[in-house]
């Protein structure tokens, strides 16, 4: 079992910054590729970034490359979003999520929710124009 705790989120003006932090519990954190999805209220759940276990390759979504920055501290267990030059259109409930394949793929693939085994409660970031 994998628990996932977000934290960070808040109201921000456009053009604003927030940091979101996803800690894990758990030894394996490490080998989990760990994904940020977030849903806007009417909409379905969109991907958002991904970095992958095994060489911390990442991955974005078009509307957030170039604004928005996936890491994570395996010591700490945590992976984070740094999200710059934030939009109204961000405006949503921030997911993270944990992959446990052991096996590594590309962006089609950690793009799906469906892919991910384990899920936060979410942490919600609005951005006022």
């Amino acid at each position: 079992q994998v628990q996932l705790v977000e934290s960070g989120g808040g109201f921000v003006q456009a053009g604003g910054s927030l940091r979101l932090s996803c800690e894990a519990s758990g030894r394996t954190f490490s080998r989990h590729t760990m994904g940020w999805f977030r849903q806007a209220p009417g909409k379905e759940r969109e991907f958002v970034a991904a970095i992958r276990w095994r060489d911390g390759t990442t991955y974005y979504d078009d509307s957030v490359k170039g604004r928005f920055t996936i890491s994570r501290d395996n010591a700490k267990n945590t992976v984070y979003l740094q999200m710059n030059s934030l939009k109204p259109e961000d405006t949503a409930v921030y997911y993270c999520a944990a992959d446990t394949s052991p096996l590594s793929y590309g962006l089609s693939y950690y793009a799906s929710p469906n892919r991910y085994d384990y899920w936060g409660q979410g942490t919600q970031v609005t951005v006022s124009s």
